[in-house]
């Protein structure tokens, strides 16, 4: 299941491609292997033949090129860069048997077959992405020729950090408190069920995060995708040979057991209705989201999903919790821009793995639908946001510190304007989402900052109102 068999591998170039490039280099590396079986490196100025698929070039003096198997030709370029690293990088190299001319002073290889990378056609972290197949393969012979398991490692803290995303838990932290705030608001607070509340709602999310690279790659999605990043593509981990699938599926399964668990002491201790009918509805949007039959990402409907789950049933989940079923048109309204900024990390984070989920059927919002649209889709989201807030400070449903949340259009306004020039490049686009999820979590913190303020107002002078009329 992992990625071996169907990850995709960096194209081989064909001999006369081959040549082609190597005559771009003013000298070449011709390297085999000596008599005494030490590699011997030596440069060369080849002259070079594609239409021939050949290369000839003066031997070497004082050294015996074999004619009894390949030897090969390279040519290289990379441009330091002080302070960061390098640019530039390109390299190719053709492989063939080599023929001696009669009087010794000449070589030729018949080229047979070809081997390039250069950064200007495929970025590294893609072409070091394309190459995960060909390292699994070889920590599998590794492991077959020690007969003991030869794999990549990470230290436990950060392979924990990478496997369950845990970083990621303000998309939960965020909605649950808000909501705890906005039922303490209206008088009700009860401490142990509220981190009950939290624990549970996180054991949820890690539980949807761990599951979705567990049937992503069952469909293949994540094999596919060649250009994952720091923010999309999951977390790599079955890919990596880190993590086995088997033990992802488990993994997922015991967070779904904690959060049952949570969840049903929740209804014990403040049982309703609306408790019990958000808790279905949960399970089902957050195991659906990848898992058939259901599959709403790979419908286009991964966005609605999330909205849903991290939106209204998170902050409502909390709420009820704490009124014992009660439900007002507060947290309601206070849900929805959580919910729309929430859906854009998606939404966004789509934009680079969408070639890879189109060749494995994940029909995404950006899979579906043209660059124009994709950008003109965020900006209406981001507008109808922070819209709502307005709107709903207006009509008193909001306090008015809740236009704090305001304070974050300078930055959603940033990821409208990168979406443009780096829609095509994965890597460019990292910071773009970097700044897209911060969007939804200052927003999510200064809308914290509000009911906080609105509670302390309330306490310390209650005859202040917060609320317009």
């Amino acid at each position: 299941m992992a990625g071996t068999a169907t990850q995709a591998r960096t194209p081989a170039l064909d001999v006369r491609q081959g040549l082609e490039k190597l005559a771009t280099y003013p000298y070449q590396i011709l390297t085999f292997v000596g008599a005494d079986g030490y590699p011997v490196s030596v440069g060369v100025r080849a002259t070079l033949d594609p239409a021939a698929a050949s290369a000839s070039f003066a031997a070497p003096a004082g050294l015996a090129v074999p004619t009894d198997a390949d030897v090969s030709l390279t040519g290289s370029h990379i441009r330091p860069q002080p302070g960061y690293g390098y640019d530039e990088r390109r390299h190719v190299t053709v492989w063939g048997p080599a023929i001696i001319s009669p009087d010794g002073r000449d070589v030729s290889i018949a080229a047979a077959r070809a081997w390039g990378w250069d950064e200007a056609e495929v970025p590294f972290f893609e072409y070091s992405e394309r190459s995960v197949g060909q390292s699994r393969k070889y920590f599998d012979a590794l492991s077959v020729e020690r007969g003991t398991p030869v794999k990549p490692r990470l230290s436990m803290a950060s392979l924990v950090l990478r496997t369950t995303r845990l970083p990621f838990l303000s998309a939960t932290i965020v909605p649950v408190l808000l909501g705890i705030l906005i039922a303490a608001r209206h008088g009700a607070f009860d401490l142990l069920t509220a981190v009950l509340t939290v624990i549970g709602a996180s054991f949820v999310q890690l539980a949807i995060n761990v599951s979705n690279d567990v049937f992503d790659t069952a469909q293949g999605a994540d094999d596919a995708n060649v250009t994952p990043t720091k923010f999309s593509g999951g977390s790599r981990v079955i890919q990596y040979g880190l993590v086995s699938f088997r033990r992802m599926a488990g993994l997922a399964t015991i967070f779904y057991l904690a959060a049952a668990v949570i969840g049903l002491l929740l209804l014990v201790l403040r049982g309703s209705p609306a408790l019990l009918a958000i808790g279905v509805v949960g399970f089902i949007v957050g195991l659906g989201y990848t898992a058939p039959p259901l599959k709403f990402v790979y419908r286009g409907l991964g966005e609605i999903a999330v909205a849903l789950g991290f939106g209204p049933l998170m902050l409502l989940g909390a709420y009820v919790v704490q009124t014992r079923g009660v439900l007002t048109w507060e947290p309601v309204v206070a849900s929805l821009p959580i919910a729309l900024l929430v859906a854009l990390i998606l939404y966004v984070n789509e934009i680079p793995d969408r070639r890879g989920d189109a060749r494995a059927g994940k029909r995404t919002l950006p899979v579906r639908l043209s660059k124009s649209t994709v950008i003109a889709g965020y900006r209406l989201a981001a507008l109808a946001a922070y819209a709502i807030v307005i709107v709903g400070v207006l009509a008193g449903l909001l306090p008015i510190p809740a236009l704090l949340a305001l304070l974050t259009v300078p930055l959603a306004l940033r990821v409208s304007r990168g979406l443009e020039p780096n829609y095509d490049n994965p890597y460019g686009l990292m910071s773009v989402m970097a700044v897209n999820i911060n969007v939804h979590l200052y927003a999510g913190l200064l809308l914290l900052a509000a009911y906080l303020i609105v509670l302390v107002a309330g306490a310390v002078a209650p005859s202040i109102n917060l609320f317009v009329g």
